[in-house]
């Protein structure tokens, strides 16, 4: 399977004092916008997202069809490829993509440890 971009989304009480402290790590923004309470920070192939008043935990979150830059990749592994893959090995999913579309869609599942996992695939 391969899984694409990998992040990890954390849920910030201070997005500013977030930025501003991963910025002096050397990560810069590269999307999302404070009026939006969220930033994506890059360093190399290194993101974090940070997520103001959006979920409570933090989150490790993967893109098909993405790379760390959202480049579009030629080749990936359809969320909906993962979620059965996940299923035939006897995986229970928080929340299941639609098999019957195709396109964006996301699932989540818990790792062993409660660990939140989004695959989120936006193409």
């Amino acid at each position: 399977m391969k899984l694409g971009a990998f992040s990890v989304s954390l849920s910030v009480k201070d997005i500013n004092a977030s930025k501003l402290f991963y910025e002096n790590l050397g990560f810069q923004v590269f999307a999302g916008g404070l009026e939006m309470n969220y930033l994506i920070m890059k360093n190399g192939n290194a993101l974090v997202g940070l997520f103001q008043g959006m979920f409570e935990n933090n989150i490790l979150t993967f893109n098909p069809g993405w790379d760390e830059n959202a480049n579009t990749l030629e080749s990936f592994t359809d969320v909906r490829d993962i979620q059965k893959t996940l299923k035939s090995k006897g995986i229970a999913l928080e929340r299941e993509a639609d098999e019957s579309t195709s396109g964006p869609t996301s699932m989540v599942v818990f790792d062993p440890d409660g660990n939140t996992i989004l695959i989120d695939q936006h193409v």
